[in-house]
């Protein structure tokens, strides 16, 4: 169906929203917003990035600065991020029917890999790594022509509504987990082409 697919990383692949759920208190200390509690961390997961970002007085000119930061946090405590469960056996699946593997994220190449680790990293043929927040569509285009691929035989996969307004900024079909961060009604409400509920529905649903 696909002869492209292009995955987010972290909240997609990567089990990470507890590592960043603790890195919320010191962090914004460092940078001076205002610390949630733990219920409002629970209800944040019905807001989009921009909302989050609003609610906790975060400016938009620090969030590169964040993100550098977060890159250097998670490359010390790499060992201790986990992929989902099925992630991996997703990846081998699709490469496996010859779908062509790429991957954009926030997050360094280094960390991703490592976090992936050999096999998995491997499977993925190419990377867009370090990208802005807000600016995974220029990313997502820029795989689709290095993998010589069309828009229409290329689907996106994320948890975050960002990913889905980038794909579809992109001209790309998107997907949507429901297993990540944010909650399965706020992405419902988006209309992604595809909702997955489990990394194994999305090898079973693509391969239809």
């Amino acid at each position: 169906m696909y002869k492209l697919v292009i995955f987010d990383f972290d909240g997609t692949l990567a089990d990470s929203a507890g590592w960043m759920v603790g890195e919320l208190t010191p962090l914004a200390a460092r940078f001076g917003f205002r610390q949630a509690c733990a219920t409002e961390i629970e209800t944040l997961r019905g807001c989009d990035t921009r909302q989050i970002l609003s609610r906790l007085g975060a400016p938009a000119w620090q969030l590169p600065f964040i993100a550098q930061h977060l890159r250097r946090r998670v490359a010390q405590d790499a060992e201790t991020i986990q992929l989902f469960p099925g992630a991996k056996a997703l990846l081998r699946r699709l490469a496996g029917q010859g779908v062509v593997l790429g991957l954009v994220s926030s997050n360094s190449a280094a960390n991703v890999q490592r976090i992936l680790g050999p096999e998995a990293a491997a499977l993925i043929e190419h990377y867009a790594c370090g990208a802005p927040l807000f600016g995974k569509a220029a990313q997502f285009r820029q795989v689709v022509r290095r993998a010589r691929m069309k828009p229409s035989d290329t689907l996106c996969i994320g948890d975050q509504t960002g990913d889905i307004e980038a794909a579809r900024q992109a001209g790309l079909a998107c997907g949507a987990v429901a297993w990540g961060y944010a909650r399965r009604e706020l992405l419902a409400e988006r209309s992604p082409t595809w909702l997955f509920e489990t990394p194994d529905d999305v090898a079973t649903r693509l391969a239809a």
